[in-house]
Parts: C-alpha cells; sequence; structure tokens
C-alpha cells in the first residue's frame, strides 16, 4: 500500500510523506472532520445532552426521548466471570429511564462537569463521546427522518462518584 502511495505521489508530481507531503491517514482524518456538518452536530449534540443533562437531573422523560426503543447499553465487566469471559454488563432503554425516574445519577447542577463530542457522521449514522462527573459513554446514534437518537452505548463507570 506505502508502495502504491509512493508511485501515486510521484506520477502526480506530489510530494512524498517522507518530503513533507500528506499522507493518506491525513487525508481521511481532514476528510471525515470537513464531513461533520455543524447543523448535524448541533442536533446530535442536543439528544446526547437530552441523555445525559435528564440523568443528571433526574428526568426520565428527557433521558427516554434521546433513546431508540431498542437501545442496547453495556459495560464491560471489571470482575471476572468465570461464566462469561467476555462478560458485559447490558442495560435497556427501559432500565435507564427507571434508574432516571429514582434519581440514581441526579447530580447538584454546580457539580456538573460534561461535555459531548461528535466524532463522525456518515449519512444517517453517527458516533460521539460524552463525558460527566458518573461516567463515559461511546455512542452510535441513528438519524430516523430528521430525528436523531441514540442505539447503542458503550459506558465506563468513572471509580471515584461524587457526592451528593
Amino acid at each position: 500500500m506505502i508502495a502504491a502511495l509512493l508511485v501515486a505521489a510521484a506520477l502526480s508530481g506530489s510530494p512524498s510523506p517522507s518530503e513533507g507531503g500528506t499522507t493518506s491517514s491525513e487525508v481521511t482524518e481532514t476528510a471525515a472532520a470537513d464531513a461533520l456538518n455543524p447543523a448535524a452536530v448541533e442536533a446530535i449534540s442536543t439528544v446526547i445532552y437530552d441523555y445525559v443533562d435528564g440523568q443528571l437531573e433526574g428526568d426520565p422523560a428527557r433521558v427516554a426521548r434521546a433513546l431508540h426503543p431498542d437501545l442496547a447499553k453495556r459495560a464491560v465487566r471489571t470482575r471476572p466471570d468465570p461464566d462469561e469471559p467476555l462478560g458485559l454488563r447490558r442495560m435497556s432503554r427501559d432500565e435507564l429511564v427507571e434508574l432516571t425516574r429514582q434519581g440514581a445519577l441526579r447530580t447538584p447542577r454546580d457539580a456538573w462537569d460534561r461535555n459531548v463530542r461528535v466524532l463522525d457522521i456518515a449519512g444517517n449514522v453517527a458516533s460521539a463521546r460524552a463525558e460527566t462527573p458518573w461516567f463515559v459513554d461511546y455512542f452510535h446514534l441513528g438519524r430516523f427522518g430528521d430525528r436523531w437518537v441514540i442505539v447503542n452505548a458503550l459506558w465506563f463507570p468513572k471509580p471515584s462518584q461524587p457526592t451528593q
């Protein structure tokens, strides 16, 4: 592959990567960054903030509207399980909404330290990352008509929890 890139660069008159030119991975990263439509990024960010802020506020309706009915929310288990060596903690949309209703992650607003970053958008799918005082989530989202929703979430619980 590298040889093919060097041949293509030589034929096009472009400098090779060793001469300070652009590598194929840099071109791919640039194309991906350019593809992040600002309106789509804003719409996706709004959905993820509904998910995050809804949990921190204890607002189950706000969380529910951000989630696909068939949500797959998972975390890699940190304790070994002999029956499931690649153990996952699984949670459905209904379980997450119920935990929110119970106030499981309710956090005073002055303790909110959260951020959202849209990582990639390709047509009607996207990936994003969110971090709060409680967890780090990686999301797969889908666009259904004009509406984005979280379809999958893989999360990591932070070891130290904020005091309430």
